[in-house]
């Protein structure tokens, strides 16, 4: 079903191109990006790699960071209510007016990249896993505790394991914004990388191949929601299994 929603919106894409008469410049065909993505294959290639490469470093660095931090912030309400109100601050600045700013820290490069990658996927990492610990039910952590379980118990046996389906659900989201997080970091402050290769792209006004860029990009981010989909299912299949086992719907 996904592959005939993809080939009808390309078969209209198309049509609507060609009807209408757009110039290449202005909305290039399909077909055109296609051929466009064959002749620059090396340098997409290339350019697409340093994408990744610097989006799956910075995302495993939010991964880690999200996970500890949010271990953290979530197990006690007196720093989660402390904390959260930063952090939203936090968020709600726009990642591109970092980049300046990181630019004069570390120069042109991966650097900036990663930490930009780092910065935009690291949040959703971090909220999900300290409220899927912070949403213990108090209940539940006294008849623990009646049963003479400590915090740290009830944080490693009962939190951590509550907040999985919420840390890898949050994983789906990361990995996307990772590479938007990459890409921004990219047209501004690197000379290498889809991001990069779209600026030079628009420069020579070689349209098609700015789309081919867009494309390419897609792409890597379907594969990574994918890959983080499988892990997902590996990884919490017992949170969502009696949702598909009909004898448990009886």
């Amino acid at each position: 079903m996904p592959w005939l929603v993809v080939f009808s919106l390309f078969a209209i894409w198309e049509g609507t191109v060609r009807l209408f008469d757009f110039p290449q410049f202005i909305l290039p065909a399909p077909t055109v990006i296609f051929e466009s993505m064959w002749q620059w294959r090396v340098p997409i290639i290339d350019n697409a790699m340093q994408t990744a490469f610097t989006t799956v470093v910075g995302f495993g660095i939010a991964i880690v960071f999200g996970l500890v931090t949010g271990v953290l912030i979530g197990s006690s309400s007196l720093v989660y209510n402390g904390f959260y109100p930063v952090l939203i601050g936090f968020n709600s600045i726009p990642k591109v007016a970092v980049v300046p700013i990181l630019v004069i820290w570390f120069g042109i490069g991966t650097v900036p990249a990663i930490i930009t990658a780092f910065l935009i996927s690291f949040f959703p990492i971090l909220v999900n896993v300290a409220t899927g610990i912070a949403t213990v039910e108090q209940e539940l952590k006294d008849v623990l505790r009646a049963l003479g379980a400590s915090k740290r118990d009830i944080i490693m046996k009962v939190g951590i394991p509550r907040s999985l389906p919420y840390f890898f659900a949050s994983l789906k989201i990361a990995i996307t914004v990772a590479f938007v997080g990459s890409i921004i970091a990219e047209t501004v402050a690197s000379n290498k990388g889809i991001g990069h290769l779209m600026i030079q792209a628009s420069s020579r006004f070689e349209v098609p191949l700015v789309f081919a860029g867009l494309m390419v990009t897609a792409i890597m981010g379907v594969l990574m929601y994918l890959a983080a989909n499988f892990v997902e299912r590996r990884m919490t299949g017992w949170a969502t299994r009696s949702q598909g086992d009909p004898a448990s719907q009886v």
